[in-house]
Order: C-alpha cells, then sequence, then structure tokens
C-alpha cells in the first residue's frame, strides 16, 4: 500500500485542489496507514503525511482538528493543510501537512539530560492527557516515538496521531510493550486507564531503554513489577507504576495528583525518628565520684548528637530543595 508513498528527498509533491507545492527533504516514520517526510514549503519546513487509504486520512485530519480547539494546551501539531496528490502512477494519493515539531523524543531526551526529567515530562504528559480524555479520546499508540520534547522551554508534544480513538471503540493502533492486552493486564477498549498503563511503560522504558521482551505468556505482571524493584528509579515510584498498570486510576489527573503527592512526601525522607533524640545524660544519683567522667561523657554524647541534627537537617534541606526543583520546573512548563 506503501510502495506509491515511498518517496526520494526532492520529489515534489503539488495539492490538486490547493496547489500548496512541497519539497521532500526526508522520511521521518512509516507506519501502517502511511508514510511521513519532512518537507520544504512557502511556511518553511512542514511535516506531511501521505496515505492510499483516504479514509485513514480523513480519520486523522479530523482528530487534529478536534485537538485545535482544546484550549490551554497544544496536544498535537498544528493543522496547516489537507489535499491530494497524482502521484506518477496516475493514482490518488490523500495527504495533510501539520506543522514540523522539532526536538528529540522522550527517551532521547531522558538519556541526555537524565532520568529524572522522566517525572517532570510525565507529568506535562498526564497533564495533557487529562484534557484529551475530558474530550472523549484515547491516544492509544502511545510511546516514546510519539512524544517530542521541544522548546526551550522543554515541553512535551503528542505527534503522530493514528493512533488516536474515541473513548468506547476498539484501540486502532497500539504498540506491544506499551499495550496492556500484550501483558496480560487487560483489553484493548479505549478507556483513560489504556493510556495510564501505557505512560507507566514509558517511564520503565525511560529506565531500560533497549526494553525486555516478554517471557512468561502467564505473568506479564509479575515480570514489569520485578523489573520497577530492580531499578531505582522506578522504585522510588512504585506505588505510582503499580496503580497505573492495575488500572486503578480512572483518570489522567488522579495519577497527577498521586504522583504530585509522592514527590512532596519525599521531603520527609532522612528525617530522624523520635528515638533518636533520647537524653543520654546519666541518671540522677550516680556516686560523685562519676561526675568528672560522666560529665565528659555527656559533652561528648551532646557533640555528636549536634553533628547528627546538623547532618539531618542538611540532608532535609538538599531533599527539599530538589523536590522544589522538579515541581517549580513543571508548574512552569504547565503554565507556559
Amino acid at each position: 500500500m506503501n510502495q506509491v508513498c515511498n518517496l526520494a528527498p526532492g520529489s515534489v509533491i503539488t495539492g490538486k485542489w490547493n496547489q500548496g507545492r512541497y519539497t521532500i527533504i526526508k522520511a521521518l516514520g512509516q507506519g501502517a496507514t502511511g508514510n511521513v517526510y519532512l518537507a520544504d514549503s512557502r511556511r518553511g519546513n512542514v511535516a506531511i503525511k501521505l496515505s492510499e487509504n483516504s479514509m485513514s486520512i480523513t480519520s486523522e485530519v479530523n482528530v487534529l482538528k478536534h485537538f485545535s480547539k482544546v484550549q490551554g494546551t497544544l496536544l498535537g501539531p498544528s493543522l496547516l493543510d489537507v489535499d491530494d496528490w497524482i502521484a506518477n502512477s496516475q493514482k490518488l494519493v490523500s495527504f495533510y501537512v501539520m506543522e514540523y515539531v522539532q526536538g528529540n523524543n522522550f527517551l532521547e531526551f531522558t538519556e541526555q539530560r537524565g532520568i529524572e526529567w522522566a517525572g517532570v515530562l510525565t507529568l506535562q504528559l498526564l497533564t495533557n492527557l487529562e484534557r484529551l480524555h475530558q474530550e472523549g479520546w484515547i491516544f492509544g499508540d502511545l510511546k516514546p516515538e510519539n512524544l517530542i520534547v521541544s522548546g526551550p522551554p522543554p515541553r512535551i508534544r503528542c505527534i503522530d496521531v493514528g493512533g488516536t480513538t474515541q473513548q468506547g471503540r476498539s484501540i486502532k493502533e497500539f504498540t506491544e510493550f506499551f499495550d496492556r492486552g500484550f501483558w496480560g493486564m487487560g483489553d484493548r477498549k479505549a478507556d483513560p486507564p489504556y493510556d495510564l498503563f501505557s505512560v507507566a511503560m514509558i517511564m520503565i522504558n525511560a529506565a531500560y531503554p533497549k526494553r525486555f521482551k516478554k517471557v512468561n505468556d502467564r505473568d506479564g505482571k509479575g515480570q514489569i513489577i520485578e523489573k520497577i524493584k530492580q531499578h531505582p528509579f522506578l522504585l522510588k515510584h512504585e506505588d505510582v507504576l503499580q496503580k497505573a498498570l492495575m488500572g486503578n486510576y480512572r483518570s489522567a489527573r488522579e495519577m497527577k495528583a498521586d504522583f504530585i503527592q509522592l514527590l512532596s512526601t519525599k521531603t520527609s525522607t532522612g528525617r530522624p525518628s523520635s528515638h533518636t533524640y533520647k537524653s543520654t545524660i546519666p541518671k540522677q544519683g550516680a556516686p560523685k565520684t562519676n561526675q568528672p567522667k560522666a560529665h565528659t561523657n555527656q559533652t561528648r554524647q551532646q557533640v555528636k548528637k549536634k553533628k547528627k541534627k546538623a547532618n539531618y537537617f542538611i540532608e532535609t534541606v538538599v531533599i527539599l530543595i530538589g523536590v522544589c526543583v522538579i515541581y517549580s520546573l513543571y508548574v512552569y512548563h504547565v503554565l507556559l
């Protein structure tokens, strides 16, 4: 189906109806429904998707048009043109032109900047999904390759809307690693928990960039949980990840709230327990002959106690600063 859509750099596409002219620069991706290219146009660089399946193009165009109506966030690329092209074989090829979102995908970005950025980007993604779900749509084929981090400042954008499905219907497109049906942890009905399962798997993919294969057809859940426990970053987010994997969240808002709560509770990590502050002063009634020695021991213990308090205070301050930085980045990106 895609043979007519396999274009070499320099190929020129001219729209039949709108007469838009696009010169192919390079291929950006290939899917089941068509091919996507970077192209030069009078608007500058754009992304253009071509397909012999006009119905799939129409469906994706409708999704992009709907995205543009959602206020307060940039869910997907802006739609610029829709037309048909008469290929050399005289076949009619449908295409649409969209904004070219420049940047690295989710995994490339976290590998360059550090895995802690996966938390910040996930909070942004959950905000986008919350609004998408409120409009009655499920992204479906949610994976790092379909998430571009543009900027500065870093802002996550969803691209390739080919798998976006109306809630209640069957998922149209999926990638096995991010699909709950593949892991035996749910069906392929388009609902918010389906996307949230994929969000959890995207974070896991950030920790395991090469991914891992399913080794037991009967216990996909056990394998994923084991991988979470084996990685320090994932272990810090274990509760949220497990709830998302098990479908316990009914909305992106719920998952986002738990995620933020998890970050805030980290500020208490490292604080000493109450027994740390028990006095070590000798009991009253000790023999007077022991007073000089007791006084010396007491002084040493007080010094050690002060040092411990100072260390706990410094550790707590460092943790507070780290959490505040991550949370501030999240709030800053959401508000912009």
